[in-house]
This record gives structure tokens, sequence and C-alpha cells, in this order.
């Protein structure tokens, strides 16, 4: 009786919406509407509305974008007759379509997301053994040393704590290679780190052949370990103290657990954030999926293992012959295949490791490129919403989830439509300029009101906009590669602790910048036609403002492309304030350390009977690391110094000589969680649609600037090399 009558209910309302949202109503009575939904909706944001409140503003929203989608379907196509009109009008169109649908999804994912979850730490009469694995294929063994000294460093009892690398870069096979150079460096390579396990006491793996990419290293670590447990970090993932108490209790609540998944969280700017120099002041990019959409997909037992900074149970893997390796992305396809053999996932919303992310625009975008790839061939080869085992609810988080790496194309779409007007005078949008305020325009302000309402503080308006276009110009070619060759990708490892020495443009920053000359050319048309075609104005203003959205976008990505010179771009100062002894030419001093980064150190030490130092003169720092009753000693070598009163600030670069060197490092830059979440929350706030917009115009105006000072700085070069050889000719 009761589901007859939830049907029933289910049934007469959307009817009621169908009704609403078909109704036909004159231009001005649509304009009433729509200003009136944005009014309601900005009041219930500015009045701060929660929980109910808040639903009842995405669903006023949702049929305004309903209302839109109705009314682009049946009255603004251009007539099938019309060839040159109608192609790029239905691109346009499905464009608009899946933008809704992924509007749609993601409401569906996160208009409630779960809370983050309390904590869960381990019972200490159950320690299940644990096997960390920390895959690697290229990575240098300082990089290498620092996490799996912070691997072995957690707090958990050691004999129930098994640290593996699983060394994909020394295999036989390229050991044995016939490249005589590859042969050496795999064979260097395999000693060198064989020798630093060793001194960790660290488990080293290596296996025969580079079989199915990093899903073959994991799975051959599978077959030479046995614990209860799999940890997996990336070579870059560094571990606090506390990650296995925080994950590893939940496996006692639920039998059918196969994953406790955490954020990543990153010590260093990804491109954007660093040429941009926001990641100190806004949120980054990942801690909208992290801090948002992970905590809405465990609402549906559909949080999926992101490769690293997470526990995986071996009996769950075993019942599917362990990770997946279809796909380049062999986390996301072996959570798919366990979801659907009935296995539950949790997601625990706290920053347990830190790591490091791609520093230059051409290794962030080979990144994107290898997770559209693969998230693509998963659903070319798995197609979740009709795998079988699957909840309803599961099957469209996994499709929200790959659907939208096809960005590239709405994107480029939107790029490119409003050229087609001012340029060739198409019309692929049979709409009035009043109509466009009434529907377009309405709805457009919703979207953002909307998307400012499920990501708030964890996403500043435009700069998803800005994300996207800056992949779009190389991910569009990736992705369609793989549509027409699904098995032509190979996993291609994403380059750790890179360093620009020198302010430059990416060497994949070309397009951008012919993007952004079409753009300008573009705003000269618009301003000719308005004047030379009044009868048309209303039209050309509209499609103008449109190219003029993009040109503001196309200009800020200038300055993305602006490589910054910056020596230790991939090192992030931390702040951490702990007493130390500063010794230096057989003397040792009161002192403090004030940040640290993987690289080195910053102390102030107290110099009222300091001798006069030099820099390039080696010292070292006495401090107690955590867990541990004892001073130990790390040698640095000093690279500047600053006075300050009875106060001499001393930066010190790191100069590991033993494996308790990296533990000490490992000890100063990760063990303490807690900071990792104090600097997240410290970048959450959220500035608003207005005071966001207008932030993001002046960023855009600098950024643009700056980029074209960057384009005739690198010309200058060449030009002089021209006449130079003109001269010598």
């Amino acid at each position: 009786m009761h589901k007859a009558r939830s049907i029933f209910t289910w049934a007469i309302v959307s009817l009621c919406v169908f009704v609403l949202i078909t109704l036909p109503v004159n231009l001005q009575t649509q304009l009433i509407a729509s200003i009136t939904v944005v009014t309601i909706m900005a009041m219930i944001k500015i009045l701060k509305g929660e929980g109910t409140w808040r639903l009842i503003a995405l669903a006023f929203g949702t049929a305004v974008v309903l209302r839109y989608a109705y009314w682009r379907t049946t009255s603004t196509l251009p007539p099938v007759n019309q060839l040159e009109n109608f192609i790029p009008g239905l691109l346009l169109y499905l464009a608009e379509m899946y933008s809704i649908a992924m509007l749609a999804l993601s409401l569906f994912i996160v208009a409630t997301p779960l809370p983050s979850r309390r904590q869960r730490p381990v019972k200490e009469e159950r320690f299940p053994h644990v096997d960390v694995f920390v895959p690697s294929y290229n990575e240098d063994a300082h990089l290498l040393g620092n996490t799996l000294a912070a691997a072995k460093a957690m707090d958990y009892p050691a004999e129930k704590l098994h640290v593996w690398l699983l060394d994909d870069g020394g295999t036989l096979q390229k050991r044995n290679s016939s490249k005589l150079l590859e042969a050496q460096a795999a064979i260097a390579r395999h000693n060198e780190l064989k020798q630093l396990c060793e001194a960790l006491s660290v488990n080293y793996l290596t296996r025969d052949r580079n079989e199915h990419a990093k899903a073959g290293n994991l799975n051959s670590g599978m077959q030479h370990s046995t614990g209860e447990l799999i940890a997996v970090f990336d070579a870059d993932h560094a571990p606090a103290r506390d990650f296995l108490r925080e994950t590893v209790g939940y496996f006692d609540d639920d039998p059918k657990l196969f994953l406790v998944q955490t954020p990543h969280f990153f010590i260093n700017p990804d491109p954007l954030e660093r040429n941009l120099r926001t990641f100190d002041r806004m949120p980054s990019e990942n801690e909208m999926f992290y801090g948002i959409i992970q905590r809405g997909l465990d609402k549906w037992n559909a949080a999926f293992f992101c490769g690293s900074a997470a526990v995986l149970s071996r009996r769950a893997l075993q019942s599917t012959n362990g990770f997946s390796g279809i796909s380049i992305t062999e986390d996301c396809e072996t959570a798919l295949a366990l979801h659907s053999a009935g296995w539950n996932s949790i997601y625990v919303d706290k920053p347990l490791i830190a790591g490091l992310q791609p520093a230059t625009f051409a290794s962030f975008i080979g990144q994107r490129s290898r997770w559209a790839q693969g998230m693509m061939q998963i659903l070319r080869f798995r197609f979740p919403l009709l795998k079988r085992g699957l909840s309803i609810p599961q099957r469209l988080c996994y499709m929200s989830s790959t659907l939208f790496w096809l960005f590239p194309f709405p994107r480029t779409i939107f790029l490119f439509a409003p050229l087609f007007y001012l340029f060739f005078d198409l019309e692929i949008f049979a709409a009035s300029g009043g109509e466009f305020l009434a529907y377009t325009l309405a709805y457009m302000l919703v979207n953002l009101m909307m998307q400012n309402y499920l990501y708030g503080a964890f996403r500043w308006p435009w700069i998803s906009e800005l994300y996207e276009y800056v992949q779009t110009v190389h991910l569009l070619p990736a992705v369609i590669s793989v549509m027409l060759n699904p098995r032509k990708p190979t996993f291609k490892v994403t380059a750790k602790d890179e360093s620009i020495a020198v302010s430059r443009l990416s060497e994949i920053s070309r397009p951008f910048f012919v993007i952004f000359a079409v753009q300008i050319i573009a705003l000269a048309i618009t301003i000719y036609r308005i004047y030379a075609e009044p009868y048309k104005a209303d039209v050309t203003l509209v499609v103008g403002g449109w190219n003029l959205v993009n040109l503001i976008m196309a200009g800020c990505a200038l300055g993305v492309v602006s490589e910054r010179g910056e020596q230790r771009a991939a090192s992030r100062r931390v702040r951490v304030n702990r007493r130390c002894e500063f010794g230096v030419s057989g003397k040792w001093h009161t002192a403090s350390i004030e940040d640290v980064s993987v690289h080195g150190a910053r102390l102030h030490v107290f110099n009222k009977q300091l001798d006069p130092m030099t820099i390039g003169a080696e010292g070292e720092i006495r401090f107690r690391p955590h867990g541990r009753a004892d001073l130990e000693t790390l040698p640095l070598v000093i690279r500047n110094m600053e006075q300050d009163g009875d106060i001499m600030a001393v930066g010190c670069r790191y100069i590991p000589k033993s494996a308790l060197d990296h533990r000490l490092i490992a000890d100063l830059i990760f063990a303490n969680s807690d900071q990792w979440a104090q600097f997240q929350e410290s970048r959450r706030r959220n500035p608003g649609l207005i005071r966001g917009t207008i932030w993001f115009l002046g960023l855009a105006f600098y950024q643009t600037s700056r980029g074209l000072i960057y384009f005739f700085r690198s010309m200058r070069p060449e030009r002089e090399a021209q006449q130079m050889a003109k001269a010598t000719s």
C-alpha cells in the first residue's frame, strides 16, 4: 500500500512538473518568472538557508533549467533544410544538453552529500597485518626515500606493518635491454634502491617484465605478500603517522568493505595555481572532488579508488583477480569491478597524505590526458550504466565520473559557436535578443548560482570553466584518439618534483595565443557589425557578449601557460614551529624550525653569540622526532641568511647521508596530518557569485597582460638571432 502511494505521489508531482515546464507563456511572463526565481535563490543564499531551504533553491533552479531545455528543443533549432545553419546549430544544442545532463547528475550526487565521517580508531586488541605498496617507475631515490621513511614511521605495530617498494624501473626486462644506456640506468637504479630499502628495513620487489603497467606492478606485490589489508601510496604520496590508525578500523565494521579512500592533499601548487599565484588563498582544483564529490559518491556507496592514499581488502581484491588493468586508470576500474561484485567502499574526508602535483603545464596536461583516456576506456569496455551488479545510484555515479571527461567536446563548441555568426553570418540559434534575456541569460545565471550552492567554498566562480578551457585544447585530440582506437593509450608516469629555473612560455602554449588572436578579431568584427547592421544589433550584441566571455577566459589562460621561474616550484614551505638545536663549526645554538619543504628548512637561530657563518657551510639540526624520546641529528647545508635583531633567519637544504636522515626529513614534513586540514580550511571561503566574478575579471585582465608580455619576450631572441644571421651572411 505504501509503495503504491509513493508511486502515485511521484506520478502526480512529475505531471505537475511537466505541465509547468511545457506551459506556453509570452515573453514578458517568462522574463518575470525568471527574475522571480533568480531573486528567490539569491535571497535564500544571502540568508544562508541550509537543509530544506537549500533543496528548495535547487528545485527552483532546476525548474528554470528544464524550462530552458524545453524551449531550446522546441523553438530555437534552425530548419533542417538549411544544413549550413542546422549542423552547427545541432552541435551547439547537443553541447548544451550534455551540460544540462551533467548538472542533473551533479545534483543527484552532491545535493545532500554525506557529512564527514566520525573518527573510527582501530581497536587496540586487533591490528591486522598491513602490506604497504609504493609502486615506482622512474622516481629518484631521494623522493622515494622520504615516502618509504614516512610509510615505515606510521604509528602501527612494527611486526604487523610491511612496507614494499614495487620498482618497475629496475625490472629484469629493463636491465637486459638491448639499449646500453637504458640497461645501465636500470642496473644502477636497481642497486641504489635495493640499498635504500635495506637501510630503511623495507622490502624491495621488482619483476621480470613491465606488463600491465601499474596494475601489473600492484598484482605482483600481491603475489609476494600476505597481509590482510593493502595500503597503496604513490611514490610522491607520503603518509602521516596516523594514516593506518584512522583507516584500518572501518574494516572491522563491515565484512564486505573493500576500500577506505582518503583525500589526495598536495603540498605544491599545480601549474594554474602557481602561475596565477592562487595556491595560498583559493581552494585547489582537487578539493571540489575530494571535499564534495567523493562525499556525495560515498552516500550512494560509490566512492571509488583513486590510485593512492587508500586501504583495500586483500580478500576483496582476490575475489576479482586483483587490480584491473584493461584501462590505464586501473584505480577506478578496480573499484567498478568490486562494487559490481557486491563489495562496499567508504570515504574518510581527512587529508592523511601529502603529495606532489605536476609543476609544468605540459606535465599537467599529460596527467589529465591519461585520466581522460582511461575514463573513456572504462566507458567503452565496462559501460557502467549497463554493468551487472551495480545499483541504479551506483550506475549514475560511475556514468557521471566517466562522462565528465567528454567536456572537451562541448567546451570546443561553446568556444567557436559565436564565431559562426560573427565570421560567416550563420544563424545557429534561432532567437531574438529578448528571448535570450528571458531564457538563456536566466539559465546561465541560475546555473552559476546552482554551482555555487553545490560547491560553495570548494570552488570559486569561473575557476572550473578556466580549468576545463586550458585542458580542452590538448585533451580534445587525446579523447578523440582513444575513441577511435580504445586500446592504443599506454600508461605514462607523471613527472614528479619538477622545477622551472627560468620564466618562459610553456612548450605547448602556442594554440592558446592563436585562439586569443582569433577572438580579438571577432571582437573587432562585433563592433563593426553593430554599426554597419543596426537592424541586427540585438543579436550581434548577444553573440558578441558571448565571444567576450570566451575572450576573457582565453586571456586568463595566457597567464596559465606563462610559466613563472622558481627554483623550487615543487616545494611549498609548511609552517611547523618546532624547537631544535642548530650546530655549525662545532658549536650548538638554541633555534627553532619555522617551516620546512621537501628540499629544506628555514631556521630561527638565537645569534647573540653566533659566530659569522658562510653560505655553503655544512651544519646540522638536532630535534626530537614524533613518538621518540631521544634527540636525533639531520645534516644540512646553509643556503641563505638574514639578520632580524637577535634572531638570524637561516635557510638550509637537507643533505641526507643515511636512511635515518630520510626518516627525519619525513618526520619534519609528513608526520602531522592536522597541518594539512588546517591549511585547507584556511582557503575554504565562499566569495559569492558577484564578488567572485569581479575577482576573476581582475585576475583575467592581469594574466592577459602578463601572458602577452611573456609572448613578446619569447619573440625577442628569435628576432635577434635572425638579425645576427643577416648581419653575418
